[in-house]
């Protein structure tokens, strides 16, 4: 049934594809799409009608919705029904408001699947955020990931744009496989778009309570614009903000035009937000889900953090789907938090490892609990006045559990909270 219900959507897409012709933003890559995905959204929303991926929508039957403009309607028929219904109106009754540009996230978890996505759209600009070691279980190594992946911009014709990570080598190297024009980007020299003189405003501040916003110079080819980012924080975000700067080029938005539009951009609930939390503390929430690389990452925006007072603390849970090479990414988060954490929650059974890894680094404080549940339970009597806490695991170890209860308004976890649904709940 799910087959039928693939080949239907698919079909539905593509026809309603060819009755608008939207210009189509593809992105993919290992850790960042959402973040990339926000950012594009945000340098282009005030010049053109836009739509970005819904919620999660990013696979086979995701995209397609998208594409309809729909929620899905899971097993409701007559929800499906309304699909249709809709779909119908699109080709009958020409939709003004239907969008000119439609940016989408392209998400793999098996081998074939961006051949697929890439069956439905034909996309103008591919941009790929980076390739790292998420859903190795099906992949066995990133070298297979990058193959998957480069099929979106290997498929790009020739007056289209290719948007590279030029600091992640495995993205980097696909510049060398396209026909079209490519621009890179990334903190490293050799990038044709860079973040330079990068600022997290909290490093000289006398509390947490003010932890907020990064600033840095976008260079261009020479050409310099300061940026400010006052609603995120940590590298990722500012990777997001330079890919869009990338997507925005091309549409010929001047670098002015970018910077100020970027400082509307904010991350989605779950990735690399800062709450507010009980006894006075900073939550950084990265509760969206979880990989070495996205986990790497946070932990590098401790490391970087000097809290006036308190306690840098990090609640770390499992990160799933990460085959053969789980064991390894694991310890190597853990060597990580005993450089960058002054105290370690360690939550399920893969988290262990994470905790071992970091005592073994020389960490004292290290705490194991087995799951979510037990976590939250037990977080209140750890934290102290001035902490700052990094909570971050897979999407199936349920983190955000972790984050309700620290938050210093739990009333307000629908709206800043990810998996708040009646589904997940």
């Amino acid at each position: 049934m799910k087959k039928v219900l693939q080949f239907v959507l698919k079909l539905m897409a593509r026809l309603v594809l060819v009755r608008y012709h939207p210009e189509v933003i593809g992105i993919t890559g290992s850790v960042g799409k959402t973040s990339t995905k926000e950012a594009v959204y945000a340098v282009l929303k005030n010049k053109f009608n836009i739509r970005r991926s819904l919620k999660n929508y990013n696979n086979e039957l995701g995209l397609p919705l998208t594409i309809l403009g729909v929620d899905s309607p899971g097993k409701s028929v007559f929800g499906w029904l309304r699909v249709l219904w809709h779909f119908i109106k699109l080709l009958v009754i020409k939709d003004k408001d239907y969008p000119s540009v439609l940016i989408l996230e392209m998400g793999i978890d098996r081998p074939g699947d961006m051949k697929y996505l890439m069956s439905i759209i034909k996309p103008k600009i591919g941009l790929v955020t980076g390739i790292g070691s998420a859903h190795l279980e099906f992949f066995d190594k990133p070298e297979n990931i990058q193959r998957e992946k480069r099929i979106l911009v290997t498929g790009l014709a020739r007056d289209s744009l290719a948007v590279l990570n030029y600091d992640n080598e495995l993205t980097r190297e696909m510049a060398g496989a396209v026909i079209c024009q490519v621009l890179t980007y990334g903190l490293t020299a050799g990038a044709d778009i860079m973040a330079q003189e990068i600022n997290f405003n909290f490093r000289s501040l006398k509390s947490t309570e003010d932890l907020l916003g990064v600033s840095f110079k976008l260079n261009y080819r020479g050409a310099i614009v300061p940026v400010f980012l006052p609603h995120v924080i940590g590298y990722p975000p500012i990777y997001a903000a330079l890919a869009a700067a990338a997507v925005a080029l091309h549409y010929s938005i001047n670098l002015v035009e970018i910077a100020q539009a970027l400082g509307d951009f904010r991350l989605p609930p779950g990735r690399l937000n800062l709450i507010s939390g009980r006894k006075n503390t900073k939550i950084i929430d990265d509760t969206y889900n979880s990989s070495p690389d996205s986990c790497l990452a946070a932990l590098s925006i401790l490391a970087e953090v000097k809290v006036p007072q308190g306690c840098k603390i990090a609640v770390l849970g499992d990160m799933l789907e990460l085959g053969s090479a789980s064991d390894d990414g694991h310890r190597q988060v853990g060597q990580k938090a005993a450089e960058s954490v002054d105290v370690l929650v360690a939550v399920g059974a893969q988290g262990k490892l994470i905790g071992a890894e970091a005592e073994a680094r020389g960490l004292k404080e290290v705490i194991y609990r087995n799951n979510s549940l037990e976590a939250a339970q037990s977080i209140l009597d750890i934290i102290s006045e001035g902490d700052l806490i990094l909570v971050k695991g897979s999407q199936g170890a349920r983190m955000e559990k972790v984050v309700k209860v620290l938050m210093a308004e739990p009333e307000k976890a629908q709206e800043l909270l990810v998996r708040q649904d009646n589904k997940w709940q």
